[in-house]
Parts: structure tokens; C-alpha cells; sequence
């Protein structure tokens, strides 16, 4: 009979019905059975009348054991294999006694210790859960199912996975929570789907158009999505902040205008309102498309184009003009950017924090002295592979840039104990130094350091020709310092 029951909570009402039509067929909709002595004539009605419940989406592996009928054995005979699939299913029966019938032949259970907790309590457990595990627990009971969709748990939807069909996931858990609200789920701000790769241009669009206030958006190694999809975001998503389309290698630009060529007009008055764009592994990004999304993102105050190896010192000369207000920059790997990209970012003055110019090989002082003499608030600074560095560079940074707290120059052969202990002597505040691959770094150095920068966190000496003694010497001083070195006699 319950079986039955799960079979009309399936078939029948307006609001589940509406759902099930996006499920693949592999998807089981049998309920967990109920006892078998409350079947009654009365448990039929009131079946029926629950019937216009919605029913929540779970999105798992069909041969997952959460998918099986409560007794670890699958009642589904689908022939899908491998693939992970948004499945909707009835909300579980409530337990329904006629008072007639007496369960004296069969022992009450003990009441499990999660059931004795307040509502809110299990609603704040269930805040720390990812999406799909939300969806499973809905099914465990009618307490849980009502729970799990408490608009205060759908402000965010994380999902992850290879295989998971996530266009199916997405456009089953936006129909369910715009129910309340016909087709806009206005307490959905934040989604997502890193590493999904079958995410594509279709499941940003259903985002796109039910979710005028999303504010933050992860798509980051999704490389099926294109211009086309990150357009319909940016235009309908008008209090998107936060955008991360790293690795989405189709991405090329970002604006208000379905051609990339064409550049913001003042008649248009619109602006785009993300002010953190990571477009990392975005190898197809070139100076003319960072031309673009500047004149459209004029409010950026983080940015990272690491591995955006097409990019050159022009392309940075558009973001400076337009984004004057960036705090943070990165764009490591750049092998393109000199010292004449340099000098365009040092027009950011006081407002830089964060700079990582990390492998950029044509790099040396004379970049370095540019962005040490305007950026003299800057607090991090990754030089790493910058061969052209030397002390004098070194120097340059820490007699203007005194309240740097995180400096990387390894693998920067010229720079020495020289270099050191002038970045000793002035940077005080000084957290986190890595040195790895410094040849002419010596204990010396090293023991300078330790005696002046009491707050030194982390300090990276790999590869480096350093004595047990100076190790030890770092020890004493900075005892809170990580060290992290190669020498095996030092533990």
C-alpha cells in the first residue's frame, strides 16, 4: 500500500507533476514505505490532499545507496549507468493510525537523538551541508523534507562533480524554489559549480533568468561556457559581485554588449557591478578583450589573469585607465609583461595592496623601483622566477614599501644577504619570505632577518645553501615561524 501511495505522490498534483516531467527515467519515485497496519481508507485522502507538496530534487548517482529504497537494495531497473542526474521525488508519508487501529503487536522505537533537537538547531546542521546531501536528507522524513527547504538554507547552491548533469540540477532546484515567488527565486545569491564540466551555456541562462539577485557566481574549470552565457549573467543579474570563470578557457570577454568589439557608450549609462573577476587559465584572453571588460567593470577592485599568456604591457595600460580603484593584481606567468607594464600598474598608487608579477621574465628593477616608489602601501608582493631582480631592486622596495608583511623572491639568483638585511632593517611587520632557489642567500641573511622580523610566520629557505646554526638561530628568535627547508639534519 505504500507503495502505492509513493506511486499517486509521483503521479498526481500540480506541483509535483510540474517537476518530475526534468527527471531522466532512471529516476525512482517509490517513497519510504510506511507501516503496513496504517493503510487506511483515511490515509488515501489525506495522501491525495499532500499531493500538491512540491517534491524536492536530489541530485546524486543513481546506484548511490541513498537511492535505495531505505533497505540497500535498488528497486530501479534503469539502464543508465555512470551518469549523475537531478532526481525529484514525493515528500516522504506521514505515519497515519486510524484510532481504531491499536500497534500494540508491534514495539514503539526509541526516538533517535537528532529528533530530539529544536527546529532550529537541525536547520542550522543543515547549513553546513552541500547541496546534494540537503536534497537526500529531505527524503529521510516530512520534518526533514520541511526543513531542508527552509528559504534560509537556498541562499547558496554548491555542486561539484564530473558527471553530475548539472543544466538538469539547476533548472530542477530553481523551478522548486520559485514556487513562492513564479519564476523568479529571489533568496538565491550564490551558486556554485566548480569543476562541472558538463555545466553549459543553457544552465547559466536558467540562472541568468531566475535570479535577478544573485551576487556571486563560481564556474571556475566549466570549459563549455562561452561569451555568450557570461553575457546573459552580467546583463540580468544586475548586483553580481563576485565572478570566478577561471579555466573557462571559451571566456574571452565580459560586457553589456553581445559583440566584444563593441565598447561601452555613455548613452548606454549601464555599468557592470563585479568588483572580483578571476579569469585565471583563461589562455584565450587578449589585450583587446581586457580592453573591454575595464571599460565595462569600472568598479574591479580584484583581478587575476594569472596564466593569461596572451596578454602584454598594452592590455594593462586599458585596465589602469578604467579601473582605478583595483586593490589586488595578479598576473603571474604573464611572460609578456615588462617593465613597462609596470609602470602603468604603479599609476595605481596607494591603492594597491597586492601584486603578483610572479615568472614574468622580463621584469628587473626598474619595474620593480616604479611600483616601490607610487604603491607604497603595498602588503604583498610575488616576484618568484623575476631573474632580473636584484638587491638593488630589493632595496628600492623595502626603504619605500615599509609596511610590506609577505614578500616572495624566490628563485631570483642576484638577490643576497645584501638584499636582506636592508629588507630586514626595514620591514619590520614582515609574516611570510620565501627565499626557495636563492643561490646567494646565505645563514648571515638569514640570521639578520630572524633579528629584526619578531613576527615572521613562514619562511620558505628551500634549496638554499643555509647551516643547521642560522636554522636554529631563526628558531629561537621567531618562535612562531614555519620553516621550510631541505636540510635534513635540521628537524
Amino acid at each position: 500500500m505504500g507503495a502505492n501511495n509513493g506511486k499517486q505522490y509521483g503521479s498526481e498534483g500540480k506541483g509535483s507533476s510540474s517537476i518530475s516531467s526534468d527527471v531522466s527515467s532512471s529516476t525512482d519515485h517509490t517513497p519510504t514505505k510506511a507501516q503496513k497496519n496504517a493503510a487506511t481508507s483515511e490515509d488515501s485522502d489525506l495522501s491525495m490532499r499532500t499531493l500538491s507538496t512540491p517534491s524536492p530534487a536530489l541530485i546524486c548517482p543513481p546506484n548511490l545507496p541513498g537511492f535505495q529504497n531505505g533497505r540497500g537494495s535498488s528497486t530501479s531497473s534503469s539502464s543508465i549507468t555512470g551518469e549523475t542526474v537531478a532526481m525529484v521525488h514525493s515528500p516522504p508519508p506521514t505515519r497515519l493510525t486510524h484510532p481504531l487501529i491499536r500497534l500494540a503487536s508491534r514495539p514503539q522505537k526509541e526516538q533517535a537523538s537528532i529528533d530530539r533537537l529544536p527546529d532550529h538547531s537541525v536547520v542550522h546542521i543543515f547549513s553546513f551541508l552541500p547541496t546534494n546531501q540537503l536534497c537526500r536528507c529531505a527524503r529521510v522524513c516530512r520534518r526533514w523534507y520541511n526543513l531542508a527547504w527552509d528559504p534560509r538554507l537556498w541562499r547558496t547552491i554548491r555542486l561539484t562533480g564530473e558527471t553530475i548533469n548539472v543544466d538538469r540540477a539547476l533548472k530542477v532546484l530553481t523551478r522548486r524554489l520559485c514556487q513562492d515567488t513564479p519564476n523568479v527565486c529571489l533568496m538565491l545569491e550564490t551558486v556554485t559549480v566548480s569543476g562541472c564540466r558538463r555545466l553549459t551555456d543553457r544552465g547559466l541562462y536558467t540562472i541568468a533568468q531566475c535570479c535577478p539577485e544573485l551576487r556571486r557566481l563560481e564556474v571556475s574549470g566549466c570549459y563549455n561556457i562561452s561569451n555568450e552565457a557570461v553575457f546573459d549573467v552580467v546583463s540580468l543579474c544586475p548586483n553580481l559581485e563576485h565572478l570566478d570563470v577561471s579555466g573557462c578557457s571559451k571566456v574571452t570577454c565580459i560586457s553589456l554588449t553581445r559583440e566584444a568589439s563593441i565598447k561601452l557608450s555613455p548613452l548606454h549609462g549601464k555599468q557592470i557591478s563585479i568588483r572580483y573577476l578571476d579569469m585565471t587559465d583563461c589562455f584565450v584572453l587578449e589585450d583587446e578583450g581586457l580592453h573591454t571588460i575595464a571599460a565595462h567593470c569600472t568598479q574591479l577592485t580584484h583581478l587575476y589573469l594569472r596564466r593569461c599568456v596572451r596578454l602584454t604591457d598594452e592590455g594593462l595600460r586599458y585596465l589602469v585607465i578604467y579601473c582605478a580603484s583595483i586593490k589586488e593584481l595578479s598576473v603571474s606567468d604573464c611572460r609578456f609583461v615588462s617593465d613597462f607594464g609596470l609602470r602603468e600598474i604603479a599609476k595605481l598608487e596607494s591603492r594597491l595592496r597586492y601584486l603578483s608579477i610572479a615568472h614574468c621574465g622580463r621584469v628587473t628593477d626598474v619595474g620593480i623601483r616604479y611600483v616601490a616608489k607610487y604603491c607604497s602601501k603595498l602588503r604583498y608582493l610575488n616576484a618568484r622566477g623575476c631573474e632580473g631582480i636584484t638587491d638593488h631592486g630589493v632595496e628600492y622596495l623595502a626603504k619605500n614599501c615599509t609596511k610590506l608583511k609577505s614578500l616572495d623572491i624566490g628563485k631570483c639568483p642576484l638577490v643576497s644577504d645584501t638584499g636582506l638585511e636592508c629588507l630586514a632593517l626595514n620591514c619590520f611587520n614582515l609574516k611570510r619570505l620565501s627565499l626557495k632557489s636563492c643561490e646567494s642567500i646565505t645563514g648571515q641573511g638569514l640570521q639578520i632577518v630572524a633579528a629584526n622580523c619578531f613576527d615572521l610566520q613562514t619562511l620558505n629557505v628551500q634549496d638554499c645553501e643555509v647551516s643547521v646554526e642560522a636554522l636554529r638561530f631563526v628558531k629561537r628568535h621567531c618562535k612562531r615561524c614555519v620553516i621550510e627547508h631541505t636540510n635534513p639534519a635540521f628537524f
